[in-house]
């Protein structure tokens, strides 16, 4: 047996750095940075975005990049095909395709944000009011939301349309979003009152309620935030059904005033002039309401996996 002895010398000791003794290793990343970072990891999410992002930029310098205005006419120059000149054709009036296909998108966009934004609210008034309420006002609250569900919504919107449009002229963009919002409420309603029954039972709002909390208080700080995530996912799904709600009545001609465009509008303009040959004045704004449904369903799928905490990694 080795009975070397083992002196001092022979050991060194290892220093130890105290200010990083408790580093970790992977640094902390708030939530939404988080939801971002998943986000940027769905390729189809993000390219919907990158195609909203075109979408929304052109709807606002298009009209201003053609050197034609949207009402000018040239009975010279009616039903040209995409040239040089006229980078979309021109319609049936000799007006830029250009400039009022990016046109009518802005005002696609802003009836089907508007609309959605309006939903967003009531919804969470609504929903938020009913969760926290009693049983008994709670019952009355949802049996009047599902009558006003129960009647069909394109059938609701095609009624107001044609009860406030102008004779002729089309319909106003303020009755295009009320007729859209006075059913679209409903689902967010729902959604937002499943998710008040369901987190004003967890125990951080039990706590709040039992220090004397409001309910009112307990529903801003602490369940709307928490319930944001699927919130934000219905809400960018409600824009489409809007703009797709908007392109059917343009569409059957109860659309915006004219000489106002939509994307429904001029898609019902391109319709009529299909039999004799000319494609491209429908095909225009199909394209873009086809990108527009696209992307937002797409991203709305990615946000509603970036937005579950279950997947978080």
């Amino acid at each position: 047996m080795d009975h070397t002895a083992y002196t001092k010398d022979m050991f060194e000791k290892v220093k130890r750095d105290e200010y990083h003794a408790d580093r970790i290793t992977r640094p902390t990343i708030s939530y939404w940075a988080d939801v971002w970072r998943r986000l940027k990891m769905n390729k189809l999410a993000m390219t919907g975005l990158v195609i909203l992002i075109i979408i929304f930029i052109m709807s606002i310098l298009g009209p201003y990049i053609s050197k034609f205005d949207y009402r000018e006419q040239d009975w010279d120059k009616i039903n040209l095909r995409p040239n040089k000149e006229y980078w979309f054709g021109t319609d049936e009036l000799g007006r830029d395709l250009f400039s009022r296909a990016w046109l009518g998108t802005r005002y696609s966009l802003l009836i089907g944000v508007a609309a959605a934004l309006i939903d967003f609210g009531i919804g969470i008034l609504y929903g938020g009011i009913a969760g926290m309420a009693s049983p008994r006002l709670d019952a009355i609250m949802m049996r009047i939301a599902e009558v006003v569900y129960s009647i069909p919504y394109m059938l609701v919107v095609v009624l107001i349309s044609v009860v406030f449009s102008d004779a002729g002229s089309g319909t106003s963009m303020f009755v295009l979003i009320l007729a859209m919002t006075i059913t679209g409420w409903v689902p967010m309603a729902n959604l937002v009152r499943g998710q008040v029954l369901a987190l004003k039972e967890y125990e951080y709002s039990l706590a709040s309620e039992s220090l004397g909390a409001s309910k009112g208080w307990i529903l801003r700080k602490h369940i709307i935030p928490n319930s944001f995530g699927p919130i934000l996912v219905n809400v960018t799904l409600t824009v489409p059904r809007a703009i797709f709600a908007e392109a059917t009545l343009g569409f059957m001609g109860l659309g915006l005033q004219v000489p106002k465009p939509s994307l429904g509008t001029l898609a019902n303009d391109g319709l009529a002039v299909m039999p004799i040959g000319i494609f491209y004045q429908i095909l225009i704004p199909s394209i873009l309401i086809s990108l527009i449904m696209f992307s937002f369903n797409v991203l709305g799928d990615g946000l509603r996996d970036a937005l579950d905490p279950r997947l978080r990694q």
